[in-house]
């Protein structure tokens, strides 16, 4: 991909300084630390490395990465890695995906209370697809799934959700044969959803707050009291609890790709930036309410980088979180007993059995003479970059 004219570090660069200086009051470690990596990435600050290509020899110098998870340079190489670690855990069998959002009305709750609020978003919204897949009303076995923590929109506003990937079907409660979902179109129907979710949510707020866990700053100091605080998850009560269920994809060739798409994602994309002028940041951004319309969008730089900085994540924590037989402490054993009983089941339905394919590894920086693999030779440190001169430019 050809590298972008105008990237989040540019703005930052231009602007950075002068917005910490006027927004000191909010600002905390965590923001500065990642303004600091943004601008500091792939720049002779952090050094660099040489890489040889195991081909044709070719040497390049390359400026490191910061690898600040919220960094828009630093997600292709993490995702890339990531990917390749789940290769082995894909199943032969079709998977859905399925969309938890949170009500706007406790959306400023969530931002006072980022660690306990998304975390009860990421517990809960597990806890609602586990209940259901084990009611045998809808499928009545153990499912296995990874959910990916989401905090912005398109318009790079608050707005926490939570994406669950789930194969369709589980374990049998023996664990001797493997449940198939009985729906084609949809894991479990999205209104069961939203009730389980709602109420467990709703509940679980409730005991958060008789335990004094969560807290009111500035404008929610008003809800810090019984009544005001039961008012509030009324109106969130009221207001639709959104479960959204996308069309199921292919099988196991497509999914690894399909995956790339959600789980390493940051706020906004360097290549959806369009330019920096008078002060103010222009972007694409998608209009969901209007058919995925593409639309610009103009923002002061202080309003976007406020916006941006919405979505640092508390040090620590984890954004991405394994459930059911894809949890960490049974994946091990789990994992192959679901892809023996798949096939066996394939087996007796004379289908044929789904294999992973177009996935094919690479290397993550190819070699821009001959195409081949770049390898890693030599660490260098800022003065030796500088003394070496800077490297030539190219896509990440």
């Amino acid at each position: 991909m050809d590298r972008p004219l105008l990237e989040v570090a540019d703005v930052i660069r231009a602007a950075g300084d002068s917005f910490a200086d006027r927004h000191r009051a909010w600002l905390r470690w965590p923001h500065i630390k990642t303004l600091n990596a943004i601008q500091r990435c792939r720049t002779a600050a952090l050094g660099g490395h040489i890489d040889e290509c195991s081909g044709c020899g070719h040497r390049a110098i390359s400026y490191n990465s910061c690898r600040n998870r919220h960094c828009p340079k630093c997600q292709a190489n993490a995702r890339h890695r990531w990917l390749e670690a789940r290769r082995g855990e894909v199943l032969p069998t079709r998977y859905f995906h399925v969309v938890f959002t949170l009500p706007h009305a406790l959306a400023p709750l969530a931002l006072a209370n980022k660690v306990a609020l998304y975390d009860l978003l990421l517990r809960i919204s597990a806890d609602t697809l586990l209940e259901v897949a084990r009611d045998p009303r809808r499928l009545g076995a153990e499912i296995g799934f990874f959910s990916v923590l989401h905090t912005w929109n398109q318009k790079l506003e608050h707005h926490p959700h939570v994406h669950c990937v789930v194969p369709a079907g589980g374990l049998a409660p023996d664990h001797r044969r493997w449940v198939c979902s009985r729906y084609r179109r949809f894991l479990f129907p999205v209104k069961v959803l939203g009730k389980v979710f709602r109420g467990k949510f709703t509940q679980t707020l409730k005991n958060a707050f008789c335990a004094g866990q969560l807290q009111f700053p500035g404008r929610l100091k008003p809800f810090a009291t019984s009544k005001a605080f039961a008012q509030l998850l009324r109106c969130g009560w009221r207001h639709g609890w959104v479960v959204y269920a996308k069309a199921p994809f292919g099988g196991p060739e497509h999914v690894l790709n399909y995956l790339g798409n959600y789980t390493h994602r940051v706020a906004i994309s360097n290549h959806r930036l369009l330019s920096l002028e008078d002060g103010n940041v222009a972007f694409r951004w998608r209009d969901s309410a209007h058919g995925n319309q593409q639309s610009v969008m103009s923002l002061p730089v202080d309003e976007f980088l406020r916006r941006f900085l919405l979505h640092v994540l508390p040090r620590g924590f984890v954004r991405i979180r394994y459930f059911g037989f894809l949890a960490h402490r049974r994946r091990a054993r789990l994992l192959p007993l679901c892809r023996e009983l798949i096939n066996a089941l394939q087996a007796r339905c004379t289908q044929p059995v789904l294999a992973i394919q177009g996935v094919a590894r690479r290397s993550l920086w190819p070699c821009p003479l001959c195409g081949g693999a770049m390898v890693l030779i030599e660490q260098l440190s800022a003065a030796q970059v500088l003394l070496r001169g800077p490297p030539p430019t190219r896509s990440p």
